[in-house]
């Protein structure tokens, strides 16, 4: 996307600016590859809803949040949001750890991005969830999001959107938010084996979804970014594909406690 959006940047960079939203992004992550600019109507929109959720979160006295986003249709699944972000307040201004998928490949590396930003993806619909953490939950995350260092060994670099939430051989954006989330919280050892324990005792479940075996074929066939050879086999030949959703971790850390009611912005 920004590689063909020069001109779109000058004309909102200065918007961003003054709305404490800028930050480094890459050339066409977490979307397909396309030289469609954006059109105005979205960039007006995207703008319009982070200067809603920075104005609410602002308020709100939260220092760390779960923010959500609506990048593709899911509804034939059950679910609301496509995609999540740690946001975090650094001084005056929110930004957005989290990691993206590199124009549909089987890569993806993690960014530190503006909420303006973390809007202007032409989503399928212009919403946010926020998700307060708890104040403990804040406190011992909040050193990781502004230098995740030593978290590093999280990130595995090899991506599938649908990624079995406990193997280590594909990462999507959503497990390596709750993964880096459970080392801050207590997991034994900087390790997504270790974070995956943790998450089990915790009591995190994935969600199911139902796929065919011709859908699930098309998927591989014409998509770097899928993948369902990490899935159990008893799973995977029954169409159970189970995976880390944004719904599934917002339901999660509700009923654990580790976070509060969630929040629509719209």
């Amino acid at each position: 996307m920004e590689t063909c959006m020069t001109r779109w940047r000058a004309l909102v960079g200065a918007a961003l600016l003054a709305l404490g939203m800028t930050g480094a992004r890459p050339a066409l992550a977490g979307r397909s590859c396309t030289d469609e600019p954006l059109k105005l109507s979205a960039v007006t929109q995207g703008l319009g809803l982070a200067e809603r959720v920075v104005k609410q979160l602002d308020e709100s006295g939260a220092q760390v949040v779960v923010l959500a986003r609506s990048g593709q249709n899911l509804r034939e699944y059950g679910l609301r949001y496509s995609h999540l972000g740690l946001a975090y307040k650094d001084g005056d201004t929110w930004r957005v750890l989290h990691k993206l998928n590199q124009c549909g490949s089987d890569q993806a590396s993690i960014y530190r991005e503006g909420i303006g930003d973390f809007f202007l993806d032409t989503p399928y619909e212009f919403v946010a969830g926020v998700l307060p953490l708890n104040t403990d939950v804040q406190q011992k995350l909040l050193p990781l999001l502004k230098n995740p260092a030593p978290v590093a060994g999280i990130h595995t670099r090899a991506y599938s959107m649908v990624a079995y939430p406990w193997a280590q051989t594909y990462q999507q954006s959503n497990q390596w938010a709750i993964e880096t989330m459970a080392v801050a919280l207590g997991a034994e050892q900087v390790s997504r084996e270790s974070a995956q324990e943790w998450l089990k005792a915790h009591d995190y479940e994935p969600t199911e979804l139902h796929l065919s075996t011709l859908t699930r074929l098309g998927a591989r066939l014409t998509s770097a970014n899928v993948s369902f050879d990490d899935h159990p086999n008893v799973l995977r030949f029954t169409g159970r594909i189970r995976t880390v959703t944004v719904d599934s971790v917002m339901a999660w850390l509700q009923r654990s406690g580790l976070g509060g009611p969630e929040w629509v912005v719209r």
